[in-house]
């Protein structure tokens, strides 16, 4: 940047940066090597995965806070896409060739501006998906926390393999998972207070940050003075000289073929889930999120992933959230996070390989679990009992099935409820309320009716949806007032008519007509207005459209 600039950052924003750059990498070092085990993956993986990709996001994102980097619930989707690769295909390699396709899916994305597919995942949808992820990633880190020779990621593919499992649990394992998981839930529930006897709250939220290091390094410690890989218990074991370097994924046609449909599934999931967490930081600070921007930025990460040996990545809630109480001011953090991991890798290479496996099961145990609320189940069964199952149904879906079955549900269930609530227009009967121009629904106000006028409002687009209805509602409307000689439609909520609602709308010119009623609109939106005009309507349309359905009430023409 301009020398003027840099001298206005290193001033104002730096400090800040490179602290919480320093917080969010003391998280992230337990954290991609975690969700690399989660994938099943070599651990280096996930700290590959959170180098380079971690600047292409700086580079091209628009969020000064978003921790992108290895994730739980695409570590979940990762290891069930990873399943479906062609026998003989290395594991790691079909990774990369996720993650390029992946970062090619968004980058599409980006440039034919689709970052509307975001909507394809409603919330209710999101919400069942992510605590059916968190449910299935703590079931599939049991087999490990216990030292169980189990394995898989769904509850039925955990509950045969440890029926047929030849170890069970082993002894010393389950107690280091055991203890990494009450230190790290202890240091979650009641750390922050004890510090804060001694230090400022505000210090005492930051250190704890530091609590997943603290018992990584004692488990590293005790494993390796106690020989524990000699004693039964699994270790990270040896890692191979962590130098990242630049090249392709593999080229196989057939690989890249059948990871496809999983690399579409999951480019959805890592970008609406990232865009959720962008935009609440946002809200939070005032800031401005660009949706185009955050397709780029994704697209950006995973397609570095795959040039320099990592996996899949994504925003992380919690290291998001990190980054911004720690101070974070623009997407230079990311740089320096990713400059802090590189220097951990050369630090921590070998101390690596004392590691024990459960304890990295515990660190993504506390981690997914702390993140678990019943509440948006609470509210979304007293607001929408419909929205509620959808909800449910995800979940239990997540858990049983595995991530595809439960979106692909999901989506589906969806769009059918859209399609419920939309099948019959809402039209209300109107009248003017007393002393007033305003118009109101009869059913909910006491109002004054027009003889032999039949005020109608209209309250959503005519779509190819609900177009069919349109004369049989308002023709049931016209049935209970006689005598009237005019309908009046207020369009004022109407703010598409498509080709459907253009047909239903010259059926009900007609249908009135022989009953020698005459349609009249009001409030018609201009953009409305002139998709009618383009349409033809004038050749047909006999009635009137006035500025207020005021005017159009007292309007005595008819």
């Amino acid at each position: 940047m301009p020398s003027d600039r840099w001298a206005r950052y290193r001033s104002e924003a730096l400090p800040s940066d490179l602290l919480a750059a320093l917080v969010v990498s003391v998280l992230l070092i337990p954290q991609s090597l975690a969700y690399a085990q989660l994938a099943g993956l070599p651990p280096q993986v996930g700290l590959y995965a959170s180098l380079l990709p971690l600047v292409a996001y700086a580079a091209l994102g628009s969020s000064p806070v978003l921790g992108v980097g290895p994730v739980a619930v695409l570590a979940l989707m990762i290891s069930q896409a990873l399943a479906q690769r062609p026998e003989g295909a290395a594991i790691h390699g079909a990774a990369l060739v996720l993650a390029a396709e992946i970062g090619l899916v968004l980058a599409a994305a980006a440039w034919l501006r689709l970052d509307a597919l975001a909507s394809l995942l409603s919330v209710p949808v999101l919400h069942g998906f992510e605590a059916g992820a968190t449910l299935s990633i703590a079931l599939s880190q049991l087999p490990l926390l216990l030292g169980a020779s189990a394995q898989g990621s769904s509850l039925p593919a955990v509950l045969q393999s440890w029926r047929s499992a030849e170890t069970l649990w082993t002894p010393l394992t389950a107690l280091y998972g055991g203890v990494a998981l009450l230190a790290l839930w202890a240091s979650r529930r009641a750390l922050v207070d004890v510090l804060a006897r001694f230090w400022p709250r505000q210090r005492a939220i930051l250190a704890t940050r530091f609590a997943p290091l603290v018992v990584l390094v004692a488990a590293i410690a005790c494993a390796a003075a106690t020989g524990a890989g000699k004693r039964g218990v699994a270790l990270v074991g040896a890692l191979p000289e962590l130098a990242p370097t630049i090249a392709l994924p593999p080229l196989a046609a057939e690989l890249w073929w059948r990871m496809l449909p999983s690399a579409l599934l999951i480019a959805l999931v890592a970008f609406v889930s990232s865009l959720v967490v962008a935009e609440s930081l946002a809200r939070r600070s005032g800031g401005r999120v660009v949706a185009r921007r955050e397709l780029m930025g994704l697209g950006g990460a995973n397609l570095a992933a795959a040039l320099s040996g990592g996996m899949p990545v994504a925003a992380s809630f919690s290291r998001s959230v990190l980054s911004a109480d720690a101070g974070s001011r623009t997407r230079m953090a990311g740089v320096f996070t990713a400059a802090f991991m590189a220097l951990a890798m050369l630090l921590l290479a070998r101390p690596l390989a004392f590691l024990p496996q459960a304890v990295l099961a515990a660190t993504i145990i506390v981690a997914v679990l702390s993140g678990l609320s019943l509440a948006p189940y609470r509210l979304a069964w007293r607001y929408s009992h419909s929205e509620w199952a959808v909800m449910v149904g995800v979940t239990a879906l997540t858990v049983l099935q595995g991530v595809a079955w439960a979106l692909g549900v999901g989506v589906a269930a969806s769009i059918a409820l859209l399609l419920r609530r939309t099948a019959r227009p809402h039209i209300a009967l109107i009248g003017r309320i007393a002393g007033s121009e305003h118009f109101r629904n009869a059913d909910r106000h006491a109002v004054e009716m027009t003889p032999g006028v039949l005020g109608l409002r209209i309250d959503e687009s005519l779509l190819f949806t609900n177009a069919r209805q349109l004369t049989d509602v308002v023709a049931a409307h016209l049935d209970r007032q006689a005598g009237a000689k005019r309908v009046v439609l207020l369009m004022s909520p109407v703010n598409r008519i498509d080709f459907s609602g253009l047909e239903a709308l010259h059926a009900l010119h007609e249908a009135l007509a022989a009953r020698g009623v005459r349609l009249d609109l009001s409030e018609v939106k201009g953009p409305v207005l002139d998709r009618l005009r383009r349409g033809g309507w004038s050749a047909w349309f006999r009635g009137q459209v006035f500025l207020s359905h005021h005017q159009a009430m007292l309007d005595e023409s008819g």
